[in-house]
């Protein structure tokens, strides 16, 4: 179906997908350790995601320069270049989130330790839905926009949680205002990530539809 200067740029955003993936995980990893109080591990784990997302721009400038070279026929390299981006703003999102939190160090609220990590896993795994599609598109067009589809709703089920747990830091009397704005920016970057992977597969809905 494509030719071999195609299938290397698959290859290559396999390999995007991969490097968003791990600042995604170490994100993970550094939120778990945040709020366990464990602020070196946190520390560290942040430079793991600041690493992984800088990977994620080398590999988003590596498949435009292929795209740019000469890989798909002209009508299809830009959806090709915008989708790299998308899924890059992604990693990006993870990356604001984890500068916000360990920079400003809010306190952590216990009663919704419980709820904020599940905020952040309900998000990564809107990327999960995301990374399938991407990974579909060069050989099940169908399967690709059904994961679409998935990464959608499973936005939606973020986006859902994100709203209760602001709710419920704003309603809470014993944080305090500078906590809350704090925690505010961190809920709404974590969303991000949820929303930007949304984003990537409304794209992968307009390639798909394109190609069937």
């Amino acid at each position: 179906m494509f030719g071999g200067k195609e299938n290397d740029v698959f290859t290559k955003i396999e390999d995007h997908l991969n490097a968003v993936e791990e600042t995604l995980e170490r994100f993970r990893e550094m939120f778990h350790a945040y709020l366990n109080r464990d602020i070196k591990k946190a520390e560290d784990l942040l430079k793991d995601v600041e690493r992984n997302e800088g990977k994620a721009d080398d590999l988003r400038r590596e498949i435009e320069l292929m795209l740019y070279a000469g890989a798909f026929i002209p009508a299809n390299r830009g959806d090709y270049i915008r989708l790299s981006e998308l899924i890059d703003n992604i990693a990006d999102a993870a990356e604001s989130a984890a500068h916000t939190l360990i920079f400003a160090k809010p306190n952590v609220p216990e009663n919704l330790k419980e709820e904020l990590l599940k905020l952040v896993d309900e998000s990564l795994k809107t990327f999960e839905y995301l990374k399938l599609s991407a990974l579909a598109l060069e050989k099940d067009v169908d399967r690709a926009l059904n994961l679409a589809k998935e990464t959608e709703i499973q936005e939606e089920k973020a986006d859902k949680i994100e709203y209760e747990v602001l709710r419920k830091i704003f309603s809470d009397k014993n944080i305090s205002t500078y906590a809350k704005l704090i925690w505010n920016q961190v809920i709404t970057k974590i969303g991000d990530i949820a929303d930007r992977a949304e984003d990537a597969s409304d794209h992968i809905m307009l390639m798909a539809v394109k190609r069937r």
